[in-house]
């Protein structure tokens, strides 16, 4: 599973050589919003570190996005997360501005979904979503998870969308 490929974007495994581009990213104050605000370059490196060790560990984890012509999309995955001291398995995603309102993000919640429902074999999956971001809560609800609950997580109010298999 170290690439995956939709209608209109290529995944690869998450690598050293995507630094520069998730930095950018993290960078960019409308994009971090929902993802506990912007990074530095330090904070983006120890999360890629993370990341790339979540592969070594589970077999599956964080893999950066291209269009079909070659350009950095955004990010996305299934990781393990600790949710109210539960060991739960999400998937998330997050995309440069260009890429917003095209679809981008239901294309690949499915494909993460397939992956770990299907392939995987995942017993569920969950997003946990910032109560306010309404573009991520319909593209789960899109993709038949349900409204599970709320939580606070980090001092923020979040919800949590699950799917089970």
């Amino acid at each position: 599973m170290d690439h995956f490929v939709t209608d209109r974007l290529t995944a690869e495994r998450l690598n050293e050589s995507h630094l520069a581009d998730l930095v950018a990213l993290h960078q960019d104050p409308d994009v971090s919003r929902y993802l506990g605000g912007v990074r530095s370059a330090a904070t983006t490196k120890a999360y890629l570190d993370v990341n790339m060790a979540h592969w070594d560990q589970h077999g599956f984890g964080l893999w950066a996005l291209r269009t079909r012509e070659g350009a950095f999309a955004g990010r996305a995955g299934i990781r393990h997360i600790l949710v109210d001291d539960a060991d739960e398995i999400e998937i998330f995603y997050a995309f440069k501005r260009e890429f917003w309102g095209q679809g981008f993000a239901s294309e690949t919640a499915t494909a993460l979904t397939r992956i770990g429902l299907s392939r995987l074999m995942l017993p569920s999956l969950i997003g946990l979503v910032y109560i306010e971001n309404g573009a991520s809560r319909r593209v789960l609800e899109k993709l038949n998870y349900l409204l599970e609950r709320s939580t606070n997580r980090h001092g923020e109010d979040l919800v949590i969308y699950r799917i089970r298999r």
